[in-house]
């Protein structure tokens, strides 16, 4: 995994500010490979809780993000109890690592 413990932390304690202490989090695509090199962060974040106004939630998780991981590209899902299932979920889960 090509993050430090410091990112993780700052990924985790977003989480559970924006979410709440149930939150879950996912690293999945090129940043679990230790083998590459760049690439974009991808987060799958999760909860058991229906999420009332998703675009303000991944706002809210994006802007917190960058203001502890420095502007760089991150790509945010939420998924919440409502979230239908979709390939990209199962994909973070069979590839992905929970942080």
């Amino acid at each position: 995994m090509r993050l430090t413990f410091d990112q993780v932390q700052a990924i985790k304690e977003t989480a559970h500010s924006v979410l709440g202490d149930d939150a879950r989090v996912i690293l999945f695509g090129s940043r679990t490979d230790d083998a590459k090199r760049g690439g974009d962060i991808d987060l799958l974040f999760e909860t058991d809780h229906p999420v009332a106004n998703r675009a303000t939630t991944v706002g809210a998780l994006y802007v917190s993000l960058i203001r502890k991981l420095g502007d760089r590209k991150i790509d945010i899902i939420l998924k919440d109890v409502l979230t239908p299932p979709a390939p990209v979920l199962e994909i973070a889960h069979q590839t992905g690592i929970q942080l």
